[in-house]
């Protein structure tokens, strides 16, 4: 836990929230600002600012817990599908530095669009190779 983070905060009961789900290793409580009814944060009790920082056993443990509030959720909701993910970093839109899977449920015709819609840039296409290559050397 970090004294200064919101999300530790929640995690703790120092700040309420409403709770979805608890158990040992992870906390799921209900996104104030909701993208659609029943969006809901799925967060580690272990304070981890990035999702590169986590261990394979606290990603397995994270994703799981997700996969079962998803299931949840979408069943609660009567969702035709969902959006699931998380924002790594200020940059790419990450507003409290610990690690949190957003569960948006959606239905047809709710005006959201795919993971895709959230930055397109221009992309040489034609190397993909090089890139693919790029990525592998930095593994």
């Amino acid at each position: 836990m970090t004294e200064d983070c919101l999300f530790c905060k929640i995690v703790s009961g120092k700040i309420p929230s409403y709770r979805v789900y608890e158990d040992d290793s992870v906390y799921a409580f209900l996104d104030i600002y909701p993208a659609s009814e029943g969006h809901t944060l799925v967060a580690p009790k272990k304070h981890f600012g990035n999702f590169t920082d986590m261990r394979a056993e606290d990603v397995t443990t994270l994703f799981e817990a997700a996969r079962k509030i998803t299931a949840a959720v979408e069943k609660a909701f009567s969702a035709e599908g969902s959006n699931i993910g998380i924002n790594n970093g200020e940059v790419a839109g990450q507003e409290v530095p610990h690690v949190h899977v957003h569960v948006i449920p959606r239905k047809k015709g709710d005006g959201g669009r795919g993971i895709k819609s959230i930055v397109w840039t221009e992309t040489d296409t034609a190397n993909l190779e090089g890139t693919a290559e790029k990525i592998r050397k930095a593994l």
